[in-house]
């Protein structure tokens, strides 16, 4: 086969996930009141808030744990943890930016040919498993890189990497 005719895939991140702490008790109330693009959920105990740039949502609760999502590095969730962090300060809390964690990666890409799924999980028996009543995709686990792959018959590929990486790793999808 000639190399020179083998076409690259192009894998994209679509949603990089990361945790931090602020150190401090945080009011959602007060949060809810004078943050802007805020929505509050009493019922579930957390605040929800929107960044433009870099578009990102995080989760907020009370106890100072935040979520973001919705970034697509790892550098681009750490910038929108610290403008979270910034925001919050200027609502008058004191946040410490802390714990700072990537805890999960979502890439695709798209094969140029389909995929028969019966054949290839038959062939990938143990780490693979296909139960099409419950999901239309193989779930292709690789524990070394604790990754896990959703495969699907028109040729479209999901990797989420659900390690918990150190802040200064790189993302190995």
């Amino acid at each position: 086969m000639d190399s020179s005719n083998d076409d690259a895939l192009d894998i994209i991140i679509t949603n990089v996930v990361a945790t931090f702490r602020t150190r401090c008790h945080l009011n959602l109330r007060t949060i809810a009141l004078e943050g802007t693009n805020v929505i509050y959920k009493p019922e579930v105990g957390k605040v929800l808030m929107k960044l433009r740039k870099p578009k990102i949502t995080a989760s907020i609760w009370s106890s100072g744990k935040i979520i973001c999502t919705g970034a697509t590095s790892e550098d681009e969730a750490k910038l929108g943890a610290r403008r979270l962090a910034r925001v919050l300060q200027k609502l008058g809390f004191k946040v410490r930016f802390s714990a700072f964690k990537v805890v999960n990666v979502l890439a695709v890409c798209s094969m140029p040919f389909a995929i028969r799924l019966i054949d290839f999980t038959k062939k990938n028996r143990p780490i693979a498993s296909y139960e099409p009543e419950l999901h239309p995709a193989v779930t292709y686990r690789i524990k070394h890189l604790k990754a896990t792959i959703q495969v699907f018959s028109t040729g479209s590929i999901t990797v989420t990497d659900n390690s918990n990486k150190d802040p200064k790793a790189k993302c190995r999808i």
